[in-house]
């Protein structure tokens, strides 16, 4: 059972997902000239929180630099959420549609668009279309938007994944010859940001960028064996063991945590006091990305679990490069092959070899998030290795 906690910051309150009791808990909604408000947002330092944690100023300005071509500039907002473990983008949605829509139109007019679209779960695309009519109605919908449900599939949200389903073709990543922002949705300038930056930014305008450094929040969604599995608004930079305790504590102490969902890094159990920041999860090749953070249960093998998410991520791949078709599944089965204690001493040897083969040559993200995942728990889990490839588990796991 998901629940919606707050424990710092605005983003989520109450819950307020009608325009009126929106605005008496936001108040109006400034109007900045684009380079002002491009400003604010830089001297903010507010980044992307679908994942990748990239600067949004800079997104905007460079979008806003192709304002002035063939084609007028379009705005995304993305609430795919293909990510397994994150229910963040979902929760925001349902409990602050119009704080979301308000920094979409925010954008629209910082890039100078001339569309805007909205782009969400099926679950969240009724409640949405009907939060856009409200403010279509109340002439509060300058650009206007329009709602489009993602497949429900890892790599849905990804960028060009988004941008390519946009202009008609299917939910997979796109090449990168040309940046998204230069050419997206039909070959305009396009920028696509996280629905929950978009929330951001639409604080950040009413605030400023002193207040957002000061108050700054963000989404964390805490699952598996924890008290209170749920959606939790946190400080910036809290620590991953008061986060933990936010949601009930774990059910039994972790051997360690993973954070950042399934692209992302295992944090071991001496470190769970960990800023949970960019830098404070920098030494263990981790980051916050779109703020999931899943303990390994007690008695669970680390390697086993690594093993079955590496599984599920070979098979959702995109298959258009070859670490998708080829690299990942290989990665998969070496790792299934580790993770049942097989003895084979050149397992460990095979997933390094594989895992650099596979690092830095794929079409998208995909592969290098799946070898990020991979060599952290063959970090983290170092003894599991060794016990597995004599036939016996740390953990008391079976062959």
């Amino acid at each position: 059972m998901m629940t919606a906690v707050l424990t710092a910051g605005r983003l989520l309150g109450a819950g307020h997902p009608d325009l009126r009791g929106h605005d008496t808990a936001h108040g109006p909604l400034p109007r900045l000239p684009h380079d002002v408000l491009i400003g604010v947002v830089r001297d903010a330092g507010l980044t992307g929180h679908g994942g990748a944690g990239f600067p949004t100023h800079v997104k905007l300005a460079a979008v806003r630099g192709h304002a002035g071509g063939r084609r007028p500039p379009v705005v995304v907002g993305n609430g795919a959420e293909g990510e397994p473990g994150s229910a963040k983008d979902r929760t925001l949605l349902a409990r602050a549609p119009h704080l979301v829509l308000d920094g979409l139109q925010l954008a629209a007019a910082a890039v100078g668009a001339a569309k805007a679209h909205l782009y969400v779960r099926p679950a969240s695309a009724g409640p949405l279309a009907r939060a856009v009519r409200e403010r279509r109605a109340a002439g509060r919908d300058p650009v206007p938007v329009v709602v489009h449900q993602a497949q429900e599939a890892f790599l849905s949200g990804e960028e060009s994944a988004v941008v390519s389903v946009l202009s008609g073709g299917r939910a997979v990543p796109r090449d990168k010859l040309r940046r998204v922002t230069e050419s997206g949705v039909g070959g305009a300038p396009t920028l696509v940001q996280n629905v929950e930056t978009l929330a951001q930014l639409a604080l950040v305008a009413r605030h400023g960028a002193d207040w957002f450094r000061r108050s700054r929040t963000f989404l964390a969604t805490v699952t598996g064996p924890v008290g209170r599995p749920g959606v939790y608004e946190v400080p910036h930079g809290v620590a991953l063991t008061a986060l933990l305790a936010a949601a009930g504590g774990p059910v039994a102490a972790p051997r360690a945590v993973l954070v950042g969902g399934f692209h992302g890094a295992w944090v071991p159990a001496a470190a769970v006091d960990v800023p949970m920041s960019r830098e404070g999860l920098a030494p263990y090749g981790a980051s916050p990305g779109a703020g999931v953070v899943i303990p390994l249960a007690a008695g669970e093998c680390g390697l086993a679990r690594t093993a079955r998410i590496v599984g599920y991520l070979a098979g959702a791949g995109a298959k258009q490069c070859g670490p998708c078709l080829n690299g990942l599944p290989r990665l998969a089965a070496t790792m299934a092959a580790l993770a049942r204690m097989e003895g084979d001493p050149s397992l460990p040897a095979g997933v390094a070899r594989l895992a650099a083969l596979v690092r830095g040559r794929g079409a998208c993200g995909h592969p290098d998030g799946t070898v990020r995942l991979i060599r952290s728990a063959m970090t983290v889990f170092a003894d599991d290795v060794t016990a597995h490839l004599h036939g016996s588990c740390l953990d008391g796991a079976r062959p």
